[in-house]
């Protein structure tokens, strides 16, 4: 039997999980770290509490599976996309926090961007949007922000890159800058036709090639941890954005086969094979994986807030103590009794993309209730997935046949069912929903010999629990239009009146 180490370093956790070649779970770690908000829409994480606690867990998982890096087959690493760090190159320390996907600091910058016309070429070039949630405005950010970093960066002397990039640099000593083409597409700098930085684009935002991490596929033996730390000599083998990875773990490996991953945030999307679909509906076109000299591509539709209004109901409002009190919380009623919840925190992702958007609940009455409020919180999870799947049918014309579904908030039930009610089509939850770091550890496997072939890795992928749609197809219609003119009065909010 064969082992590998999957990290996967999450938005509020970094977790480590040991898999068998079965692609059963052996061992699991996870420890969470600390959130900073400096200012309203501001989101920074600390560098080297992300490494200290992956490593920790890491160690730790090794230990709790009975296991010595020598019978570790590979390391494979998926990551929170989009979050950044700069360091310098010769001691190894951040020069600034992480600025995380979440952040909105830089919308203004991408509102001139927009206004100056740069739209097109960017959404040819990346097939993103110009929104603060990509990387590129945010390493501009620290180096105009920092005393001397953009100098600093111009010499030679700076690093940046997403996660992925930092977990690698100190595993390996500082000896590999690399990243793969999954997360480098989420930049804003890299050309998802060509598989590179882009010159105009790197100009456009400003950021100097010096610092940037080569792009490499995700999956391939890149190197070896370094001989001092915990985990010296395994492979690292696989790399991949956290949601790309959770598409491979899925084993949607077949154009239109879509997967909706419920974390932090919702992120659906489905592969479109070597075709780089272009969305008419706000949805993003990246970079699925690349494997040997193949790019695959998949169109994506992001929800900032998914289970993040869990924490909030929970840190925020304080109506449940913890994240898993809110299914039977929610449950107590039969409905959200006419209240809806639209948790744009930190602004609409897709399809609405509105950075000055911000949360409201609409229809409190006399008679509304603590449930009522966690009922509604998770309802609006089902409702933003429903979004995200009708922009995708949209534009690519599938009827999908079922919907893959995993992370944390699909153990929930009621959710699911209520998403397939939503949806009117069935949802299949797999035996495995931890699909992120699954995919990396498949991605891992795959270069390292473990598997042959994605034939080899799709044989190990079993169904749970499969929801089929039990609500009137009319009755949901109802509920999704309630949903759209709550959505309307939370836009613009911030930058001026809000829309009625």
């Amino acid at each position: 039997m064969a082992f590998l180490l999957a990290l996967d370093q999450g938005t509020t956790s970094s977790r480590a999980i040991v898999f068998t070649d079965s692609g059963e779970i052996k061992a699991v770690e996870q420890k969470e770290f600390k959130q900073f908000y400096p200012k309203p829409g501001w989101v920074e994480h600390d560098p080297e509490e992300i490494w200290i606690t992956q490593l920790e867990v890491a160690a730790k998982v090794l230990k709790t599976a009975g296991l010595n890096p020598s019978e570790i087959a590979a390391l494979g690493i998926t990551n929170q996309r989009e979050t950044t760090v700069v360091w310098d190159r010769a001691s190894g320390e951040p020069i600034h926090p992480a600025i995380v996907w979440q952040d909105r600091r830089t919308a203004d910058t991408c509102q001139e961007l927009r206004l100056a016309g740069h739209l097109p070429t960017v959404r040819e070039k990346t097939g993103l949007l110009l929104d603060p949630y990509f990387s590129g405005t945010k390493i501009a950010w620290i180096l105009d922000h920092v005393p001397q970093a953009r100098t600093l960066a111009e010499a030679g002397k700076l690093a940046c890159g997403t996660i992925d990039t930092w977990l690698v640099s100190k595993l390996t000593g500082g000896q590999l800058h690399i990243t793969d083409v999954s997360n480098a597409s989420r930049t804003l700098l890299m050309n998802i036709h060509t598989g590179d930085w882009d010159e105009e684009l790197l100009e456009l935002f400003q950021v100097p090639r010096s610092i940037l991490p080569e792009i490499r596929p995700s999956s391939e033996v890149y190197g070896e941890v370094d001989s001092s730390q915990p985990l010296a000599g395994i492979k690292i083998a696989g790399i991949a954005g956290d949601q790309q990875s959770a598409l491979f773990g899925q084993t949607c490996f077949e154009k239109g086969a879509t997967k909706n991953t419920y974390g932090t945030g919702c992120f659906m999307l489905m592969n479109t094979s070597t075709e780089a679909a272009v969305s008419e509906n706000n949805l993003l076109t990246t970079v699925a994986w690349k494997i040997d000299d193949k790019i695959e591509y998949a169109i994506e539709g992001s929800v900032f807030v998914g289970g993040a209004v869990v924490s909030w109901l929970r840190d925020g409002l304080g109506i449940i103590k913890s994240a898993s009190e809110v299914e039977s919380l929610a449950n107590s009623v039969s409905d959200s009794g006419g209240v809806i919840l639209v948790p744009a925190f930190a602004g609409l992702g897709a399809p609405h993309w509105d950075p000055y958007a911000r949360g409201t609940i609409i229809g409190i009455t006399g008679g509304t209730t603590a449930a009522h409020i966690a009922r509604a919180a998770v309802d609006s999870i089902v409702f933003q997935v429903a979004d995200l799947l009708d922009a995708m049918r949209s534009d690519t014309g599938v009827s999908l046949k079922e919907l893959r579904v995993d992370g944390g908030a699909s153990v929930n039930n009621a959710l699911l069912q209520f998403q397939a009610d939503i949806l009117q089509i069935p949802v299949v939850r797999p035996t495995v929903t931890e699909t992120t770091a699954l995919g990396a550890a498949y991605l891992a496997g795959l270069a390292s010999g473990v598997w042959n072939s994605r034939d080899d890795i799709a044989h190990h992928w079993e169904v749970d629990r499969r929801f089929e749609p039990q609500m009137a197809a009319s009755k949901a219609a109802e509920l999704r239009s309630r949903w759209g003119n709550a959505i309307e009065r939370t836009k613009n909010w911030v930058n001026g009146e809000p829309t009625a």
